[in-house]
């Protein structure tokens, strides 16, 4: 089959959470014998700087440059319209002109929408080939996500701003999101917990659960390259991503210093790319850094005596919490850090969700070094169990034969 996945950044390199998704379904879908074309946003030189990895996997790759939208343009939608922040995010003249030239050469068997931005691409597909099946692949069913910020937010003053706009985003969304599972031919869910917001929201929503997932092979060889001492605790990720920044501030401002009374030489390491400002006051504190953008994060999760996510809000599965698991470290998660996820404290990982329980679980693992090994071992062999590509990608195979018969 002929298969065009529409994406907001290219598949290559596999640094961020839709990026290792898309690089592993995809790799998947070419390994089947599939042929996957990608039409995807990226800066102009990322075709020929990275043309070699893609050829390993796409059958044709065209890159458009993302569009810029200002402050300026958000708040004007924000006030001036009904749409969603997501429904503008993506949306360029200049895709849309490629998807027209593509699909008008090309017919496909099917096309995959990689993330909520980009189905605003729709009508385009609707007008040019409209008898081609279209899935739509949530990374998160993002109005649950909005939901949840909202729900965290709005009880701190200081938030209110931020807590406000969630609402408005999340009742937009919610608008948006129906009307993309109601138009597509199958929409992709990452976990049980948003394949059943998705059947509340539209009851007759055809919806399978392909989870996030990783290439365990990358993480299982341990690399010493870093040194960031016998007690780092590291936390990964996108760092401008708003449940990152409040998990990553959560901790500083109330576990950490608990964690630091029973172990004084506990570090902690805020390790991803585009910092928010408010996480600018982290660097001035003692035993905190924040590494922004690092090519590799395989030398942290191994340098890391446990690995953090402290998540109090957001929707779908972590790849974070994958990677880290399927490099053998001990992780100490909040529950819906771990959401997606059939998980059982104190066998895969410690689970905890106020402030005490988790600095002691943290405390437990930095005084127990069996213990963190022990857990290492059972996570990462679940990992490889459950969410290594290979035990993936034919649930995504099984939702295509259906739909081309």
């Amino acid at each position: 089959m002929h298969i065009l996945f529409l994406t907001a950044q290219l598949p290559e390199p596999p640094h961020a959470g839709g990026t290792l998704r898309t690089n592993g379904l995809m790799r998947g879908v070419f390994a089947a014998g599939h042929q996957a074309h990608v039409l995807a946003f990226g800066p102009p030189d990322a075709l020929t700087t990275h043309r070699s990895a893609l050829d390993e996997f796409c059958a044709s790759v065209e890159v458009v440059p993302p569009p810029q939208r200002s402050i300026t343009d958000r708040l004007r939608d924000l006030l001036l319209t009904h749409l969603a922040d997501m429904q503008r995010r993506y949306d360029s003249p200049l895709y849309a002109a490629a998807l027209e030239r593509t699909l008008s050469r090309q017919a496909f068997d099917l096309i995959q929408i990689e993330s909520l931005e980009m189905a605003i691409y729709l009508p385009v597909i609707r007008r040019f080939q409209p008898d081609t099946p279209v899935i739509y692949d949530s990374f998160n069913a993002e109005f649950e996500l909005q939901k949840s910020v909202y729900q965290a937010e709005r009880g701190n003053l200081k938030r209110l701003p931020g807590a406000l706009y969630s609402l408005i985003q999340w009742r937009r969304l919610t608008r948006f999101e129906r009307d993309v599972c109601r138009s597509v031919a199958h929409t992709i869910a990452v976990s049980d917990a948003d394949a059943a917001a998705f059947g509340q929201l539209v009851p007759d929503c055809p919806v399978t659960v392909v989870p996030n997932g990783v290439d365990t092979r990358l993480y299982t060889q341990t690399d010493t390259s870093l040194d960031l001492g016998d007690a780092a605790l590291v936390f990964t990720g996108s760092m401008s991503y708003r449940p990152n920044v409040d998990a990553a501030l959560w901790f500083a401002d109330t576990v950490f210093p608990l964690v630091r009374e029973q172990c004084p030489n506990a570090k902690f390491f805020v390790v991803g790319s585009n910092p928010h400002p408010r996480l600018t006051a982290l660097r001035e504190r003692e035993n905190i850094q924040v590494t922004g953008w690092v090519p590799d994060v395989n030398p942290f999760l191994h340098a890391a005596a446990v690995y953090i996510v402290p998540m109090r809000m957001g929707s779908g599965t972590r790849l974070k919490l994958l990677q880290a698991m399927a490099a053998g470290q001990a992780v100490v998660s909040t529950t819906s850090g771990a959401q997606g996820l059939t998980v059982q404290d104190g066998i895969e990982l410690r689970l905890a969700d106020t402030t005490p329980d988790f600095a002691q679980a943290v405390i437990d693992l930095l005084q127990h070094p069996a213990q963190r090994q022990t857990l290492g071992k059972t996570g990462a062999a679940y990992v490889k169990q459950y969410y290594d590509w290979p035990v993936i990608v034919p649930k995504l195979l099984d939702v295509y034969n259906k739909l081309t018969g």
